[in-house]
């Protein structure tokens, strides 16, 4: 792996992951487009760990919480909201591919852009984790599993979910950032148990490349976390919608009628 392409999936991880675009998607794009694929199951481990820097730098206060507290309430319901995408995550894991498709991935992207539509035109939620209750959780949970499709955002789905369940914005956003802590330690978990099955060999020289993957996937995973914290407060979610909206848009018209990336 190249020192460049290290930092477009480094950066590419850091913003999708936590902005309402979904990484998994934008790496299928990305990788028709540019050529760059996250075939390194070492280089994927790292940078989602640099991803989990930059959740434990904003919500440190949250983990701390927990950590001091285990039996406590929101563990439960990060437990339940948990339940449904590793549920259907082995159901579905060797099936993955099949929504890998171009139209089946501007669906999902234009599926996104609903979402978050539907998000922003939420205006009086107002429970806070003292009256969220087990359902609560359980619904977050299942659109977290429905954002395992490439294409669907993890954040944009499971905002939504909260939101519809009628958790304020900032409650909303704290739970699906909370619940991404679990979801980003499951797939590097199984990621390790890959590259161990495997024997992967670990090169001296892709070192560097490591490094900044991971540097980059932090800063800019901190920071886009604060940007999206900014714009759900403020009710403006729709503006990703337009984007991913368009990137739907370009998927389709480059599959059915320019043929240039996607076949």
């Amino acid at each position: 792996m190249t020192i460049w392409q290290a930092m477009i999936l480094g950066v590419v991880q850091g913003i999708a992951e936590f902005l309402p675009i979904s990484s998994s998607g934008h790496l299928i794009v990305l990788g028709q487009v540019l050529g760059v694929e996250e075939n390194d199951m070492t280089f994927s481990i790292i940078v989602h760990l640099g991803s989990l820097c930059a959740v434990f730098a904003v919500f440190w206060r949250d983990i701390l919480s927990i950590l001091k507290k285990p039996l406590q309430k929101l563990t439960g319901l990060l437990i339940l909201g948990t339940l449904p995408a590793v549920i259907v995550g082995f159901t579905i894991r060797d099936f993955m591919y099949i929504f890998e498709q171009p139209f089946l991935l501007a669906a999902a992207f234009a599926f996104t852009g609903i979402l978050l539509l539907i998000a922003d035109n939420i205006k009086h939620a107002t429970k806070t984790f003292k009256e969220m209750t087990a359902l609560d959780a359980i619904i977050v949970g299942l659109m977290q599993a429905v954002a395992l499709v490439p294409g669907i955002s993890r954040s944009g789905a499971t905002i939504t979910g909260a939101l519809v369940t009628g958790l304020n914005r900032e409650t909303a956003a704290r739970f699906s950032f909370l619940l991404s802590i679990i979801a980003i330690l499951g797939a590097g978990t199984l990621e390790a148990i890959d590259v161990v099955m495997d024997a992967t060999v670990i090169y001296y020289t892709d070192i560097p490349a490591y490094m900044l993957g991971f540097v980059t996937a932090a800063v800019s995973g901190y920071f886009s976390i604060r940007i999206l914290l900014n714009l759900i407060s403020k009710a403006k979610l729709r503006y990703f919608a337009y984007y991913v909206f368009a990137l739907a848009l370009f998927i389709l018209a480059d599959f059915f009628i320019l043929g240039l990336f996607f076949s």
